[in-house]
């Protein structure tokens, strides 16, 4: 677990994604558009997987389940079997990705390796001058998103993770429980100084 990247606030996920669809020159070097890094950290900021997981994708691994769509994969990390169902909007985004690219079902959407993502994902954040992003800044706002926009039941955030306990989920995302941040909220008492 890196301890020393943050969640991603949404503004700076697109201003980052937007950049690498466009392209940029960082010191002395042209990178050219990237749309296929760029979606690897849109499925991470979206679905919560990590990237080696997100790399390993094929089309064949979502399946038709009535009239929405399921992810069945083992994770690369920890081996543990993961099924959810993946909202209709990016099932269709990864779709569209694989028609546009002309990527066959059995084959993997994104050929390139970690590293590649993770040294794009750095010039970008140099070149944008941005601290404290990495790969995981994507998957720990999808974390605190859900957890946020979801009455801060950080039961249902592990339970996405995969994580082995409530305590990983809290140190991961970087929060206590919802209890202790009311109680703190509700203590302060600041004066002025007149």
């Amino acid at each position: 677990m890196n301890k020393r990247t943050r969640a991603i606030d949404e503004e700076t996920y697109k201003h980052i994604i937007s950049t690498m669809q466009k392209g940029f020159k960082y010191k002395g070097v042209q990178y050219k558009p990237n749309e296929r890094i760029a979606t690897v950290l849109q499925l991470e900021y979206n679905l919560g997987l990590r990237v080696g997981d997100i790399l390993n994708l094929t089309m064949d691994s979502f399946m038709r389940d009535g009239s929405r769509y399921r992810l069945d994969m083992h994770e690369q990390k920890t081996g543990k079997y993961r099924n959810f169902t993946v909202p209709v909007k990016v099932y269709n985004f990864i779709r569209d990705y694989a028609y546009d690219n002309s990527i066959s079902p059995k084959a993997r959407l994104f050929p390139i390796t970690e590293r590649a993502v993770l040294k794009h994902l750095k010039a970008t954040c140099e070149y944008l001058k941005i601290k404290g992003i990495g790969s995981h800044s994507f998957r720990k706002a999808f974390a605190t998103n859900v957890y946020v926009n979801n009455h801060y039941n950080i039961e249902l955030v592990r339970v996405l993770l995969q994580h082995s306990s409530v305590t990983v989920t809290q140190r991961y995302i970087g929060i206590g429980s919802k209890e202790l941040e009311d109680a703190i909220e509700k203590n302060i008492s600041l004066c002025k100084t007149e």
